[in-house]
């Protein structure tokens, strides 16, 4: 029975998708077609389209699109040719990609274009970043990525915005991935990651037109289960600078409530750096960053102090596993020694599970102050959010008297 289990994941299926695909919008005599042709890989002189869908038993196809262009309102898509996910070159597969392998990849591509100008890694696993992170160099981020939620990490997706160095590479072949996905690999990096034989290693030679996607929208498809469609502009966030961002105020029953403080210059850089991860995390989400890592991911959750405390839980228990690691090579599960485990768990509360000092980043207003005083309590001392609540002066209130300080995007930023 095991085997016959572990067959369905070494199958590769045929579908029956068509070769191409048109889908057009029609207003009376005005038709816009856009043309879509099927993408296939040959691996071990067998050509397929994509491993399955998002499970073993479902059919699936990439489609790039090949001809055609749609303009709604005052947005056009993406033109054909401009290619990102959609046109990758596999370097190394012991198998074929899967749907989840390419979504995460795009995910990972959509969160990378909002840093084209720092090495930075985003590590992706089912549709969410688990650990993000930039820094001076390509291996110091992907490190600082990694080491954000190693156990989340494993098997997860590698997307990197600089050429992969030996250094990088060595990092990453120490650990068992899906993906990696990067510009490009610099010699003799191909050779230390060939030692994990499954590992797809793509190469988006595109990647260097990342920074012309900011701001762009394309539109969004959602299939029902009665085969309809629910079709939305993709979003875009707005705030991208300091400048975007507004200090927090509100008027409630007469009275003026603002922010005693304005952040400090690294506050300004982890919310950023937090606003612009979050619009790739699926929603309710609030995450905590700290000198650009993130510390906690909080996810797909129904209220936003579950959520926050979500967050806490798992900033908590990532550190001492990291902890656990760097001190000991193993996880923080496999510590037996009673004496160690204290010393990490002592180490972990001091420092709040690295929260203290850090940005709470929320994809949403907080209804009450119950969502923001979850972070406080840790030691936050920045907030950002999309401001608009009737209750703002209540997190407000709290930022207050706690020292910290707090900023609007004046955007929601929700992804379901």
């Amino acid at each position: 029975m095991a085997d016959d289990l572990k067959k369905m994941y070494r199958t590769i299926m045929d579908d029956h998708f068509a070769p191409a695909m048109e889908i057009s919008f029609v207003d009376g005599d005005n038709r816009q077609t856009l043309f879509y042709e099927k993408v296939a890989w040959t691996i071990d002189q067998v050509k397929k389209g994509l491993r399955y869908g998002e499970n073993p038993g479902q059919e699936a196809a990439l489609y790039r699109l090949a001809n055609g262009n749609l303009v709604v309102g005052e947005t056009q898509t993406i033109a054909p040719g401009r290619y990102l996910a959609s046109d990758i070159e596999l370097l190394q597969s012991g198998k074929h990609p899967g749907k989840t392998n390419l979504t995460d990849a795009d995910n990972a591509l959509n969160i990378l274009r909002y840093f084209t100008d720092t090495p930075t890694a985003v590590i992706v696993k089912h549709n969410n970043p688990c650990g993000a992170a930039r820094a001076a160099s390509l291996e110091e981020a992907y490190a600082k990525a990694y080491m954000a939620d190693r156990i989340a990490a494993f098997g997860g997706c590698i997307a990197l915005n600089r050429s992969v160095d030996k250094a990088t590479a060595e990092a990453i072949s120490n650990q068992y991935a899906e993906v990696v996905v990067a510009p490009d690999f610099e010699e003799g990096s191909l050779d230390i990651l060939a030692a994990r034989k499954n590992l797809r290693v793509i190469r988006i030679g595109n990647m260097d037109r990342l920074q012309s996607y900011v701001g762009e929208r394309v539109v969004d498809f959602k299939s029902l289960m009665d085969g309809g469609l629910i079709t939305q502009l993709s979003f875009v966030p707005e705030a991208r600078s300091r400048e975007d961002l507004k200090i927090a105020q509100c008027e409630y029953k007469g009275t003026l409530y603002t922010i005693d403080r304005e952040p400090t210059d690294a506050e300004y850089e982890d919310m950023l750096f937090g606003w612009l991860v979050e619009s790739g995390i699926t929603s309710n989400s609030v995450i905590y960053v700290k000198d650009q890592v993130t510390v906690g991911i909080g996810t797909g959750e129904q209220d936003r102090v579950g959520v926050a405390e979500i967050a806490v839980d798992k900033a908590y228990k990532k550190l001492a596993d990291r902890y656990t690691f760097e001190t000991w090579g193993m996880g923080y599960a496999d510590l037996t020694d009673a004496d160690k485990k204290a010393e990490i768990d002592a180490r972990v509360k001091a420092e709040n599970g690295g929260i203290k000092g850090a940005a709470m980043v929320s994809d949403a207003f907080f209804p009450f102050r119950d969502g923001a005083d979850v972070g406080l309590r840790e030691g936050v001392t920045s907030i950002v959010h999309s401001g608009g609540s009737m209750n703002d002066y209540q997190s407000i209130e709290a930022c207050n008297e706690h020292g910290a300080t707090m900023v609007y995007t004046g955007q929601r930023s929700f992804k379901h």
